[in-house]
């Protein structure tokens, strides 16, 4: 994030703001606890498309298909693991979530590579056609998931031990934000390690400003594409099995849905920039539970304000590509 620091003070200054206007202190806590751990899933679930943007050019409106069939595929594993999940004891309750998430990952990353090389290969440097099949691909995905699963909700209840809240002072903070803050910085803290001090990273960050200078170097860049976009496929698996626990459910249209929130952060934070992406979707996240409380109504309407005041002061985003 090349030091810059003014996008960072911004998550202070929305705090501070909303501090006067809540009715007390703890009512503030709870909102910004659980916008923290609403914009950390939102994180996970974007990063990897911001990753596709800036590296690879795609505009991929599918992504949202990776959301939902991590989420479905975690679930059919949780469903199987019922008892581990309701028994009273953490170890059990992790045993039950390691597979779950795992399968999520995996079955998520596994479409995403299916999708690149079906779908996205022959339409490579052409925007419009890369809108046009992406958005016919979640369509198509999504009647998919209705023949696989069924059409109708499938109920998520969160973990035994991980349900409920603590008290913080006089404030009630749920277990699974709590978890869902230590998940997102964890999947942070492992993208600005592999981007910014590994060789790999390197090879990615140099991809998304000059690819043909990478090329000339003698890289697969396609293998390295194709790479990210799995890994890519692969968050958003388990951004939404993370959602989709925090929602208690399972629809097939939840990526869909999450979509609009997915592309407001990714044009906040700047293209292909996760420590702009990171910083957006805590934004968007504070932001949209400040306000969902204060005004309900204009919850998503000022996550739009939102990104239109931060282009006005940085056209590019608050990251662009250049200066992650």
């Amino acid at each position: 994030m090349n030091r810059d620091w003014l996008p960072l003070v911004l998550i202070l200054v929305l705090a501070a703001a909303a501090l006067p206007l809540v009715p007390s202190s703890s009512t503030w806590l709870t909102l910004t606890v659980a916008g923290l751990a609403m914009g950390m899933m939102i994180f996970m679930m974007a990063s990897g498309l911001t990753l596709v943007f800036g590296l690879m050019d795609v505009m991929n409106f599918a992504h949202g298909a990776f959301i939902s069939v991590g989420a479905y595929a975690a679930a059919s594993v949780l469903i199987a693991l019922k008892g581990g999940m309701q028994a009273p004891s953490l170890a059990e309750n992790l045993m039950a979530m390691a597979p779950a998430l795992a399968a999520a990952v995996a079955v998520a990353g596994v479409l995403g590579w299916i999708f690149e090389r079906v779908v996205i290969r022959p339409v490579y440097g052409d925007h419009l056609k890369q809108i046009l099949v992406t958005m016919g691909g979640l369509i198509v995905v999504e009647q998919l998931i209705h023949v696989v699963w069924g059409p109708d909700l499938i109920p998520l209840p969160k973990p035994a031990t991980i349900s409920g809240s603590v008290l913080i002072g006089d404030a009630a903070i749920e277990r699974y934000r709590i978890l869902a803050v230590i998940v997102g910085l964890t999947v942070f803290a492992a993208m600005w390690l592999l981007l910014g001090r590994t060789r790999l990273g390197l090879l990615i960050r140099a991809g998304v400003e000059n690819t043909e200078m990478v090329e000339s170097l003698g890289y697969r860049v396609r293998r390295l594409f194709v790479g990210v976009f799995v890994a890519g496929s692969a968050l958003a698996g388990l951004g939404g099995v993370m959602w989709a626990m925090y929602q208690e459910s399972v629809t097939a249209g939840m990526g869909m849905q999450m979509m609009v929130v997915i592309f407001i952060v990714i044009i906040i934070g700047g293209l292909g920039s996760i420590g702009g992406c990171f910083v957006g979707a805590l934004l968007v996240g504070l932001m949209a539970n400040y306000i969902g409380y204060l005004a309900p109504k204009l919850a998503l309407g000022s996550n739009i304000l939102l990104m239109v005041l931060i282009l006005l002061w940085r056209p590019r985003g608050l990251y662009p590509a250049s200066k992650a």
